[in-house]
């Protein structure tokens, strides 16, 4: 395609490019085009200027994997802008190229691994600077939300091992927030990308407030040193949970459960400030020289929790505030439920119809996000036959073939078979009695309309040069000169719609008549070479003399060249020598010197006289001699 990328032939005989288009204007010739001319980077019919077409998207991809099997991941759509595809300078579409939607949003299993965890283990084969390392999830600081940064674990140390973690991924802990191709995105509380959905106090999604109560106070007992001290029970469901010492002090918080073992600072031990997953949910323990110790999570817990006080000295107030459940039992919002039976999927031959489950509110029945449902009592999805008797017979009519004819009364043909479904994997094809009469067509006109007149070409063996007989013209003569460039020739008609009549020029349009003449050249044109004439009489009657003839540089034409190579002109004189007739004469007045000779004497002092020649010329001085 010369008009989007010029290709040239170098001298050493190598295709070469600029990777640059031709100039505009640049003549061109495709498949279709006999004669174009480049206009925008495209071969056009000569002397058009054809209106660019702007593009427009195409249908959207269907949706593909999900990113992850729990928890919520993410699939994409794409679409392609080729509906048409922008073409001539016209404008690329605008919007988005590639979707994303939620998928797969349930819970992960109880004991499930941290999907950043199981990122970062992938690389403990994989070696880093030529040593393996186990590697676990670096949660620090300083670092994009979305890139996969490791830490070497019992080394003080962390990397990037990935530029992005896997679609899905949470952006933080304690975030509805996911990473999509890089970067973090909003998700809202029913787990959906891009949701507007947020919790409510309680941390129902979508909810009123209406399903906890906010518990709040300050503890500020005198107590005694030396142990443990109940501060508040937590109840079995709690969100929001918030427990902090007003002021700095030596005594420590503590978190049991309800069956008497301790989380956090248990045992007279002390835990270094961090993160602990405790029922259900993520404790933030903070403690640090500036600031009163403190105890935040987000819940809701599974079990119910006792703040302790680990008592040094006289407390100086603890505030605990925290939502808990109306009727402090959490399970008992929701519950699962079937919904009504889909229609059959078919209406004969064997479908089936699904119930599926869905978790409800128990306080409205509105349907929620599963995961506000307890996995260990979800009951399984019900599925049954519908509809199983066979289908009556019918038609199965197949698409229409293409108009045999673009105009000029075309026809048009479909597949059409009496068939009858039994089931979803057996059809059984009938006489066409069984089916309803009469028969859908097989067989239609089309393109009915009158083809317009157009140009018709000729092939080019068809166009009869001077010297060809009737009979089309030998490969040779297709092209004029028979080598080097050259031309070839053809017969261009105007014809009807039909082809049946020849049309007057004048009633096609001249812009779009195909090209009469095209260069050619079937071969190369031997070089000039060296032609000679006869060789001319030899100038001596008697003796040695010299004979000429003519030597020309022609070309394959018969014209005068300069191009013959001198080292093999061949010679256009050579020495020639005819016989003298010898013997005595009686008459010795035709004996004598020739007058216009002059070195008679010479010849018969150097002994020349036994030469034909210089006895012939200088006669009456070698005579005797």
């Amino acid at each position: 395609e010369v008009c989007s990328e010029l290709w040239c032939l170098s001298k050493s005989n190598r295709c070469i490019t600029n990777s640059i288009p031709a100039a505009e204007g640049t003549i061109c010739q495709t498949n279709t085009i006999d004669k174009g001319w480049c206009y925008k980077r495209e071969c056009v019919p000569f002397g058009t200027r054809p209106e660019g077409v702007d593009g427009a998207w195409g249908s959207w991809s269907s949706w593909g994997e999900c990113s992850r099997t729990c928890g919520g991941g993410v699939s994409s759509s794409v679409r392609h802008c080729d509906s048409p595809r922008p073409t001539i300078g016209g404008k690329y579409c605008l919007g988005e190229r590639k979707r994303y939607r939620s998928c797969n949003t349930d819970d992960c299993p109880p004991g499930s691994q941290d999907f950043r965890e199981l990122q970062c283990a992938e690389f403990d084969n994989v070696p880093f600077r030529g040593k393996y390392y186990t590697w676990k999830t670096y949660r620090g600081g300083g670092v994009k939300a979305c890139s996969l940064n490791c830490l070497a674990e019992g080394f003080n140390f962390y990397t990037e091992r990935a530029a992005a973690v896997v679609d899905g991924t949470p952006c933080r802990q304690d975030s509805n927030d996911i990473c999509v191709n890089g970067e973090c995105k909003h998700v809202g509380c029913d787990r959906v990308l891009g949701s507007d959905s947020k919790e409510d106090k309680c941390r129902v999604c979508g909810g009123d407030g209406s399903s906890c109560e906010t518990i709040e106070g300050v503890f500020n007992q005198s107590l005694p040193e030396g142990g443990y001290e109940e501060v508040i029970q937590i109840p079995k469901g709690s969100v929001h949970i918030d427990i902090r010492e007003l002021n700095l002090s030596i005594n420590y918080l503590a978190l049991r459960g309800d069956s008497g073992e301790y989380f956090i600072n248990g045992k007279l031990s002390i835990d270094p400030p961090r993160r602990f997953d405790i029922a259900g949910t993520t404790f933030h323990y903070r403690r640090s020289p500036e600031e009163p110790e403190s105890l935040e999570a987000l819940g809701p817990t599974n079990i119910t929790l006792f703040v302790m006080v680990l008592v040094r000295t006289e407390p100086q107030g603890i505030r605990y505030k925290f939502n808990a459940p109306v009727g402090r039992d959490g399970s008992s919002l929701y519950s699962w439920h079937y919904t009504p039976w889909t229609k059959c999927s078919v209406l004969c031959a064997g479908g089936s119809q699904i119930q599926s489950v869905v978790c409800r509110k128990l306080s409205d029945g509105s349907t929620v996000p599963n995961h506000f449902c307890s996995a260990d009592t979800k009951v399984p999805e019900r599925q049954r036959s519908c509809n199983t008797e066979p289908c009556p017979p019918a038609w199965a009519i197949g698409n229409w073939s293409e108009c045999s004819r673009s105009c000029n009364e075309g026809v048009r043909t479909r597949s059409v078979f009496c068939k009858r479904k039994i089931s979803a994997s057996e059809e059984k094809t009938l006489d066409d009695a069984s089916c309803t009469q009469p028969r859908p067509k097989m067989l239609e006109p089309c393109n009915n309309q009158t083809c317009p007149p157009e140009w018709v070409a000729l092939d080019w063996s068809e166009a009869k040069l001077p010297l060809c007989p009737p009979s089309p013209c030998p490969l040779s003569l297709q092209c004029t000169p028979s080598c080097g460039p050259g031309f070839r020739h053809r017969i261009v008609l105007c014809k009807s719609g039909d082809h049946s009549v020849t049309l007057p020029t004048s009633q096609c349009h001249e812009a779009t008549k195909p090209p009469t003449s095209m260069r050619c050249n079937l071969r190369r044109c031997p070089p000039p070479r060296w032609v000679t004439g006869e060789w001319g009489e030899c100038s001596a009657q008697c003796g040695l003399g010299q004979q000429r003839r003519s030597v020309q540089c022609l070309a394959h034409t018969g014209q005068p060249s300069m191009d013959c190579m001198e080292a093999l002109q061949p010679p256009g004189m050579q020495q020639c020598e005819t016989k003298c007739e010898s013997g005595p004469t009686d008459n010795p007045e035709e004996c004598k010197d020739v007058n216009k000779v002059a070195y008679c004497p010479l010849v018969l002092k150097f002994k020349f006289c036994s030469r034909t020649y210089f006895r012939q010329m200088c006669c009456k001085t070698c005579q005797g001699h």
